[in-house]
């Protein structure tokens, strides 16, 4: 299993995207509204280098991007530069793989705080699933089907992960780091149009593991086969409950052991799509998340559950003003609230 991280006990925290242009008023809204677990904001609105896949591409060997797009160069040849991943990786030289302002405003600027207080940081990372399905070669196909390159992605952010984790530590005091692999693509895991191999995704996120000190999650927002991913033991698994608690709670028994052996799970509980959470108040969301709570209560115990999960938006909040992101995080907050009053944990 990725490491254990402390028991959360249902304490609130974010995903990722935030529609602030501004990194340090970004930063002081996340550290405002989740004191003990802040995260690390990503901000694409500030430009495309700073988007998913993007804002974690630079050190892709063999990268282009034309018209918008994020292309591998597959007409020249790149074994030296693939072959000085592998060698970083072997070695453990993650120094060249680390995140810049024009890419990750958000992370530089929460690099200048004081954490000391925190009990967990996070940061989130694209997963090779997701930025493997989302480069594509001169031919058109995407990278993660090709066996060489989908070993070298998971390799290069194997590194990019473990620089994270340290540059938090040393930037920030904070003693217990979280670094959440984004995922969206693992909905594709059993499909049979845009097929994901499943022995692929285990050697990948196993050469991750390896790599990581502190705690390693995966974060997907669609349905997929949890099983598979509850399996590969990370210590968070972060979903979108608001729409998919349905289909994650078919998989009870996975869920619960899981729990039972350390593991945590951030229910995305409040919908990070303005257009959907302006229909919702923070009382129907609170029942929505007991309904849930009750449902997997009937085969483990309510103290067990309220300490290994975490409150969250459902996914990363973009496509709305700062006023609707405080909205929906002051939202996760205060369901987070009311469960630990009713833990006695507040």
């Amino acid at each position: 299993m990725a490491k254990i991280i402390p028991s959360p006990h249902s304490l609130a925290t974010g995903v990722g995207a935030l529609p602030h242009r501004d990194p340090v008023s970004a930063c002081n809204d996340v550290l405002d509204i989740f004191p003990q677990f802040p995260y690390v904001p990503t901000l694409p609105d500030r430009g495309q280098l700073e988007s998913i896949v993007f804002n974690d591409s630079e050190q892709l060997p063999g990268r282009i991007i034309k018209d918008d797009r994020l292309l591998f160069d597959s007409t020249t040849d790149q074994t030296k530069a693939m072959e000085q991943v592998y060698r970083d990786y072997v070695e453990g030289n993650f120094a060249p793989y680390g995140l810049h302002k024009e890419y990750a405003s958000g992370f530089i600027e929460m690099m200048s705080r004081n954490l000391t207080r925190a009990k967990v940081f996070k940061c989130q990372v694209t997963g090779p699933v997701t930025f493997g399905m989302q480069v594509v070669d001169a031919d058109k196909r995407p990278i993660y089907y090709d066996a060489q390159l989908a070993d070298i992605l998971s390799k290069m952010i194997a590194l990019k992960v473990r620089w994270c984790e340290m540059e938090m530590r040393k930037r920030t005091g904070v003693t217990e780091t979280l670094v959440v692999l984004n995922e969206p693509y693992l909905a594709s895991l059993g499909s049979s149009v845009v097929p994901v191999d499943k022995e692929t995704v285990r050697a990948g996120w196993e050469d991750i593991a390896a790599l990581v000190e502190g705690g390693l999650g995966i974060h997907c927002c669609s349905n997929t086969d949890w099983e598979f991913v509850l399996g590969l033991n990370p210590s968070v698994v972060s979903i979108d409950a608001y729409a998919t608690a349905k289909e994650f709670l078919l998989y009870a028994d996975s869920i619960v052991a899981y729990m039972e052996r350390g593991g945590v799970v951030a229910w995305g509980i409040v919908p990070s799509e303005y257009k959907l959470f302006e229909n919702e108040t923070t009382d129907s969301l609170y029942e929505r998340y007991l309904a849930v709570r009750t449902q997997i209560c009937t085969r483990m115990p309510e103290r067990l559950f309220d300490a290994q999960s975490l409150i969250t938006p459902s996914c990363g909040i973009r496509f709305a003003d700062r006023n609707g992101a405080l909205a929906i995080m002051k939202t996760a907050a205060e369901i987070s609230q009311r469960i630990r009053e009713k833990g006695g944990r507040a």
